[in-house]
């Protein structure tokens, strides 16, 4: 008596938008490795070869010309991300995005394509900041009168300060009713470290994230759009997608 064959999964169809900066190589490079994805576009600024390692690549121009695609992975720039947004709800499929420095405009408009469609948002998609922002906000509950700071460095090219994580930071430690400042440093190729820091009368706490290389960003961000595809409309956490 034969087994039945197991079904095939179907490849999770993704593009990459951004796909020649930083994260967007470490995306395309981590994406093109996983058998249960397939990259049906790479999408950046400007094209000068059409395919590279079997990937068919789009100036951001060309939004309209991509093919069919279950999920897109954004990690641009503000003036890049309404586009591949609007897209995403005209084609009814899911988008990830790590693009920072967004303004209030930008933002509404992705809490209303949460109407239609699944999106999820974060600054950062390490577990380990996850967890920091889950201890700062409990810390700042616990020390009420106590100083809040928060410094954040990264690599010289990047543009927004302070950071989207040190912002998200923030957020937490006025859930927890700290008043944060910030500091920023730009700085060769640092990664992404985050420090914040609660200062009481001679005492003092750090607590520390330190980013040692991008694809701990990538692949969450990579595991986020194989579990946000097929869901239903709404915007979500990266604790949703991660746990």
């Amino acid at each position: 008596m034969s087994t039945p064959a197991t079904p095939v999964r179907p490849r999770l169809r993704v593009v990459i938008h951004g796909a020649t900066g930083r994260m967007g190589e470490a995306l395309v490079r981590l994406a093109a490795t996983d058998d249960l994805l397939e990259i049906v576009a790479a999408v950046s600024a400007s094209v000068d070869q059409r395919v590279v390692d079997g990937i068919p690549r789009f100036s951001a121009r060309e939004l309209e010309g991509l093919p069919a695609f279950d999920v897109a992975i954004d990690f641009s720039r503000p003036d890049g991300f309404s586009q591949i947004l609007a897209l995403c709800v005209q084609r009814a499929a899911a988008l990830v995005s790590g693009t920072t420095g967004l303004d209030a405009a930008q933002k509404h408009a992705l809490q209303a394509a949460a109407a239609g469609i699944p999106v999820l948002w974060a600054s950062n998609f390490s577990l380990g900041v996850a967890v920091l922002a889950d201890l700062v906000e409990r810390a700042a509950r616990a020390l009420p009168d106590w100083d809040c700071d928060i410094v954040e460095a990264h690599h010289r090219n990047k543009l927004d300060a302070p950071s989207g994580t040190a912002l998200s930071l923030g957020e937490a430690a006025e859930q927890g009713g700290a008043l944060p400042r910030y500091a920023s440093l730009r700085a060769g190729d640092i990664v992404g470290e985050h420090t914040v820091q609660f200062t009481g009368v001679g005492e003092r706490i750090e607590l520390v994230h330190r980013a040692g290389s991008r694809e701990i960003f990538a692949r969450g961000a990579l595991h986020a759009a194989s579990r946000l595809a097929g869901r239903g409309p709404g915007l979500y956490r990266i604790g949703d997608i991660l746990d």
